[in-house]
């Protein structure tokens, strides 16, 4: 029975134990550039006069690595992958406000061992 791709077949490791890695199709990701709205913006300036956790922004954070991971793995099913590898997160500031957030890694496909 063949291993579908699902979020517990990707890894920062460089295998995944009890598989076999039988063919690379190289980088894979997946990019979302993202900016603050306005209101947002005064929600968490707001919130930061408190102090503690800034849950606007942990929450557009958290939606937007997701969003990135999402599109790394639809990425990686559209060449016929069943797993990544070496998975990573980069961020930049691509202009005050606006941030890329990158989700990537090596798209293979596993079997059992």
């Amino acid at each position: 029975m063949p291993i579908p791709l699902t979020a517990a077949n990707v890894t920062t490791a460089l295998e995944l134990p009890g598989l076999r890695i039988t063919r690379n199709f190289g980088v894979v990701r997946g990019i979302v550039v993202r900016s603050r709205s306005v209101f947002g913006t005064i929600g968490a300036s707001l919130q930061t006069l408190v102090g503690g956790d800034i849950t606007m922004y942990t929450s557009l954070c958290e939606k937007t690595r997701q969003d990135a991971f999402d599109r790394m793995m639809q990425h990686a099913a559209q060449h016929g992958a069943n797993a990544i590898v070496s998975f990573r997160y980069d961020a930049n500031e691509v202009m005050q406000g606006v941030t890329e957030v990158l989700a990537y890694g090596t798209a293979v496909v596993v079997e059992e061992i």
